[in-house]
């Protein structure tokens, strides 16, 4: 599996979580949890990394048929 592989995926996580949030309230959502987890634990890549949209995504990325059985607003699992 090639790293441009993975990441597509990854990008095809956050597609099917846009579409799912129809577009607008999946980047409200975004921009506010990752506020929440800035003030959580105070610094960037950690606030970034734990998302639930990013945890989803990166947990999921290697998995290429993931999409196929992923529950609907599968992202809940990792508020």
């Amino acid at each position: 599996m090639t790293t441009n592989t993975v990441l597509v995926n990854h990008e095809k996580i956050h597609l099917k979580q846009q579409l799912e949030l129809l577009v607008i309230p999946f980047y409200m959502w975004y921009v506010l949890e990752f506020i929440y987890r800035l003030f959580q634990y105070k610094k960037w890549h950690m606030a970034y990394k734990n998302i639930s949209f990013e945890k989803e995504a990166y947990s999921n990325e290697s998995t290429l048929d993931y999409l196929k059985q992923r529950p609907f607003w599968g992202f809940l699992k990792y508020l």
